[in-house]
């Protein structure tokens, strides 16, 4: 690797010990562009690295709000500006408990090239707060995002920051915040936030974008291979909305999607998750929170509780879609042995980096989740242009652009990686095409 990378490395080590989520997505990208870095000594001469590793901004707010019975609660809110080089600051709101400062950091820094592979003007950011919605009434959760948004109004912007929804975060908070936002500022500032209500510009097929993205990324990888997604079998991890909408266009597409997973286990559907009924449900599953035990008990299929779906021997693609470091070495060394071929990361870093290792040397498929899922950020960027120039696009014209957007995605991986000499790296190819347009921009732009 190369010596500038490495002494930057040491240095994310040394500056981010407690931010191992951080330092993960660090090392991924920066391991990846080696040779980009080889190619251009000027970089080194600007110390970019070092600048494009560090936020832009970063806050941190304190979330005061009531609960149904009188009772005042304190949680902790985050947004952090990571570069705005290509456009404003653009990504995702995510209310979990988990959430902490290395997640929101390295959400941010992933979504910094995942933008910049959508071929659209935005830059990276990320937000989110350790409050949990789950178990909550819709009064508490509103009075939660007014709050939320009382702290973070100031900085955000249709030109500045453009925040969108993500895990905790759907059409009924994005509403409730951009509702705290108009009174707020007192204008009619649509394009400050995507994920909308379709009455106050949101755009059609937003809550499937990720999902369909996800499944036309793969169609083209399969087609790179030779192959086609008509009858494949895919296993799914999680029941939210990205697993919806894999599910939703696999079946379209003829794939057949037979397992969900959620904490407590997951459930096998052999005759596949591929009736109007039983893809609806999902949503009902998601937002009562019943896990993923109802629909076993509504479909009468098998639950195995407290087991992930990884290793089982009957599908021919895994698709993690829950959460970040969802999967271990052990459940590499599972996958491996059950024989699939293709591994598609479509939540933010499912893979922990010893497992992703693993799978590739063992001569599994790997694409990333920045190019992956990225039709999810390319939809809220397509709503932001709508509501700049007053319009409504159909659902056949989002979903072509949509379409377009990932085919461009994977070429433009497939072709960095075979420039520098890596052959079918997607996950080499996808930082690698992600961080040029980036440090094109900033170098242009000068030292600061």
């Amino acid at each position: 690797m190369n010596a500038y990378i490495e002494s930057v490395l040491e240095g994310v080590r040394k500056k981010n010990s407690t931010q191992p989520e951080f330092i993960q997505a660090v090392e991924e990208v920066l391991a990846s562009i080696s040779p980009v870095i080889d190619a251009h000594p000027e970089y080194e001469a600007a110390n970019l690295l070092n600048r494009i590793v560090e936020p832009e901004r970063m806050f941190t707010f304190r979330v005061v709000w009531m609960d149904d019975n009188g009772k005042y609660h304190t949680n902790r809110g985050w947004r952090c500006q990571f570069n705005g080089a290509i456009g404003p600051y653009k990504g995702g709101i995510r209310f979990q408990s988990n959430v902490n400062e290395s997640i929101i950091k390295f959400l941010g820094f992933e979504q910094i090239f995942k933008n910049s592979l959508t071929g659209l003007p935005i830059g990276g950011a990320k937000g989110g707060s350790d409050f949990d919605p789950a178990g909550k009434s819709d009064a508490e959760i509103m009075r939660f995002c007014q709050s939320f948004v009382s702290a973070l109004y100031r900085y955000i912007g249709p030109d500045i920051d453009v925040p969108a929804g993500d895990m905790g975060v759907g059409g009924r908070e994005i509403g409730y915040m951009y509702g705290q936002y108009r009174r707020l500022k007192g204008v009619w500032e649509n394009g400050v936030f995507t994920g909308k209500g379709l009455t106050y510009g949101g755009s059609l097929i937003r809550p499937e974008a990720t999902g369909y993205g996800a499944i036309y990324y793969l169609c083209e990888a399969l087609k790179h291979e030779g192959d086609t997604i008509e009858g494949k079998r895919i296993g799914v991890s999680g029941y939210g909305n990205v697993s919806w909408g894999i599910i939703k266009k696999a079946t379209e597409l003829g794939a057949i999607c037979c397992y969900i997973s959620g904490r407590e286990g997951y459930v096998h559907d052999p005759d596949g998750i591929s009736t109007e009924e039983k893809i609806n449900y999902l949503l009902e599953m998601r937002e009562k929170h019943t896990g993923v035990k109802a629909y076993a008990d509504r479909f009468g299929c098998e639950f195995y509780p407290g087991e992930k779906i990884w290793g089982v021997k009957d599908v021919d693609i895994f698709m993690p879609a829950a959460t970040q470091n969802e999967v271990e070495l052990e459940d590499a060394k599972k996958i491996v042995d059950s024989g699939v071929k293709y591994y598609f990361e479509v939540s933010n870093m499912p893979t922990k980096a010893d497992a992703q290792a693993y799978l590739r040397e063992h001569d599994i498929i790997v694409a990333p989740s920045k190019a992956v899922n990225a039709g999810g950020v390319g939809v809220s960027a397509l709503e932001m242009a709508q509501n700049s120039e007053r319009l409504v696009w159909t659902a056949e014209e989002v979903d072509e652009h949509l379409k377009r957007m990932m085919i461009n995605i994977h070429n433009a991986s497939a072709e960095a990686a075979e420039e520098y000499g890596l052959g079918y790296d997607l996950i080499a190819g996808a930082n690698i095409a992600g961080f040029k347009k980036v440090a094109t921009a900033m170098m242009e732009q000068g030292v600061f």
